[in-house]
């Protein structure tokens, strides 16, 4: 969950490596660290904070030259978060460097043994284990770091990418990946190292992806080295030219990266179905679906793993999938699934959604149903990731990066992407009659319209923030389709803006959180015209007379509600299926301003990382 940047080559390395660090905070920002090699020394500067720290501290402690060097900013596991336990990490002699992204699980061992051996250590990181461990394989056996690096691996047990150099070899770094995702850019005599494309864009678009248990020896002047680790196989890089650009990562003059993500989701749910639905000829086309349709269509159920907001985009798929394709689902947590012992049988299918496509629940789980004859299907955004790879067929979401910690795009765009399978699977089974199939077809197409209105609410939703952004506690809720909407809700409220917040279904409330309600909850009630909406206005007038605070998301034109709510958000009509497109986008801004209003850091909340490496 930390982010890695390294460069080898002809610039300066310090300016590549802080712009780099600053675009992968995303993936930690507990603390931050840089080394500069200069041809003799190196120069080492970390410190707890984020990389903007690391910049004030470096550019006043350290000669910031040098044609090499490696960067790193956490997402602390072993041990705290401070200038100690920071990367990058010395070996004992100051030979070696190393930054290190990952859980090296049998540190504590390797460690004691170390000890005993004479070593000792500074912090309580895994990763200066595992730099002693490499020192310790490279005076033992004689060798050169590439294969100290090969042979040190081999003991470990857990998850890395890793980037390693010694000064006594100035002209190449080693880098290592199992589990943990680790890019190399490839550039006119240099290279570019990093936890994804972001930090080399401007400077090269061909880059290789290293694949589990890989290692590369990166050198200046020569082509990349390439190695399995387990039995030192000759392995050979696969170069991709890269679709991103700079454009796309930068803020585009919005204050915050979530506050820009939330703007692009019409535009990410366009590109999510371009070229895939064609709603005036009533097809839909989707390559990973037609090519193992039989898959599918003969399948006994349908196994959905996800952790957090995929998890919600998930749940919402179960009543898709069910209601018009007529398939058994069950959406399981990534994170319990394998340690169930779950039944799978060939018969399943698996479908694995992540917005990164390192999720490391989500692939251990990819990885057991595999292993019992499953198919296993993927939904995610980042092209060349470790879950593309790793399963038989999926489907991109195209969502754009999302460099926000807290998803938002990635949820409706997995919505969609998901909505499309299942009309498809629809189509085919004939579950759906071809005018209700073309009907959904239509009501999808005209959704970003439609996300670009429900955006129209922002100053009524910020008026609303207003009210209650020193509330200590928030309630969701939702019924069908909309009831992982409130799951979904709840969770962005809290994790960026710390409030506690909970989502229920809301015929739920009176089984226990009914209790909870006086006149200081909001309550936030999705009541739309689509699916048990008198029902809904029943449990609104249930929270009414009892005081509660009611924020309700509702349709256009809606006049039951409005007699009953404080607040009223409208959204536009569409189908009940497509209703968690819309609903969703006031949910994404209330906790957007009210994390802005309580001054809380909208894009790094504390103790999150965006790409969850590490089980």
């Amino acid at each position: 969950m930390c982010g890695i940047v390294g460069y080898i080559g002809h610039r300066d390395a310090y300016p590549i490596i802080i712009k780099g660090l600053q675009r992968l905070e995303y993936r930690g920002y507990d603390s931050a660290g840089v080394s500069l090699f200069d041809g003799e020394n190196i120069h080492l500067a970390k410190t707890k904070g984020k990389v903007e720290d690391l910049k004030n501290k470096a550019e006043t402690t350290i000669p910031i030259k040098g044609k090499l060097g490696l960067g790193h900013t956490r997402w602390a596991t072993h041990g705290v978060p401070n200038d100690v336990n920071s990367h990058p990490h010395y070996s004992n002699s100051g030979d070696l460097v190393i930054i290190h992204n990952g859980i090296i699980e049998n540190y504590e061992s390797i460690k004691q043994a170390l000890i005993k051996r004479g070593y000792s250590f500074e912090s309580d990181t895994d990763t200066e284990v595992l730099i002693n461990l490499i020192e310790e394989v490279k005076k033992k056996e004689g060798v050169k770091l590439g294969k100290a690096v090969q042979i040190a691996l081999n003991q470990v047990v857990g998850a890395y990418a890793i980037a390693v150099f010694d000064k006594n070899k100035p002209d190449e770094i080693v880098v290592a990946k199992l589990g943990s995702p680790l890019a190399i850019g490839i550039g006119e005599n240099e290279y570019f190292i990093a936890s994804d494309a972001s930090p080399f864009i401007e400077f090269t678009n061909n880059a290789v992806y290293l694949e589990d248990e890989e290692m590369a020896i990166v050198r200046i002047g020569k082509e990349i080295k390439l190695r399995k680790i387990k039995d030192d196989a000759i392995a050979y890089p696969n170069i991709m030219e890269l679709q991103l650009n700079l454009e796309e990562i930068e803020k585009g003059g919005y204050d915050h990266f979530m506050l820009k993500e939330i703007y692009e989701q019409p535009k990410a749910i366009m590109d999510t179905y371009r070229g895939r639905l064609l709603a005036d000829k009533g097809i839909i086309k989707m390559a990973g679906i037609d090519q193992n349709l039989e898959k599918f269509l003969n399948a006994n159920r349908i196994i959905i793993v996800a952790c957090g907001t995929s998890w919600h985009a998930g749940l919402v798929a179960e009543y898709i999938f069910e209601d018009m394709a007529r398939i058994p689902v069950e959406v399981e947590y990534a994170s319990e699934f394998r340690y169930r012992n779950p039944v799978i049988t060939e018969n399943d299918v698996l479908i694995a959604i992540s917005q990164s496509g390192e999720t490391a629940d989500t692939l251990a789980a990819i990885k057991l149903a595999k292993e019992k004859g499953a198919f296993v299907f993927g939904v995610c955004n980042v092209v060349g990731s470790s879950i593309a790879r790793e399963t038989h067929a999926g489907a991109y979401t195209h969502a754009g990066p999302e460099i926000g910690v807290a998803s938002t795009k990635a949820f409706t765009t997995q919505i969609t992407v998901l909505s499309l399978i299942a009309l498809k699977l629809a189509q085919d089974k004939g579950t759906l009659s071809q005018s209700k199939f073309h009907e959904y077809l239509t009501e999808l197409e005209a959704v970003p319209a439609k996300v670009e209105k429900a955006l129209l609410s922002n100053p009524l939703v910020e008026e609303i923030s207003e009210t209650y952004k020193d509330s200590a506690n928030c309630l969701y809720l939702g019924r069908g389709y909309n009831f992982p909407v409130a799951l979904e809700g709840a969770l962005k409220l809290k994790e960026i803006s710390y409030i506690h917040a909970e989502g229920y279904p809301a015929a739920e409330m009176k089984h226990g959180p009914i209790a909870l309600i006086d006149e200081q909850m909001p309550v936030v009630v999705i009541a739309t015209k689509k699916g048990h909406y008198e029902k809904v206005v029943s449990n609104i007038q249930e929270i009414k007379s009892r005081k509660g605070r009611i924020i309700a998301i509702v349709t256009e034109g809606d006049q039951s509600v409005k007699e009953l709510a404080d607040h009223v958000i409208e959204v536009p009509e569409t189908s009940e299926s497509l209703s968690p497109l819309l609903t969703t986008i006031p949910l994404q801004l209330l906790s957007y301003h009210i994390a802005v209003m309580r001054g809380c850091n909208v894009d790094q909340p504390r103790n999150l990382a965006k790409s969850v490496t590490v089980e």
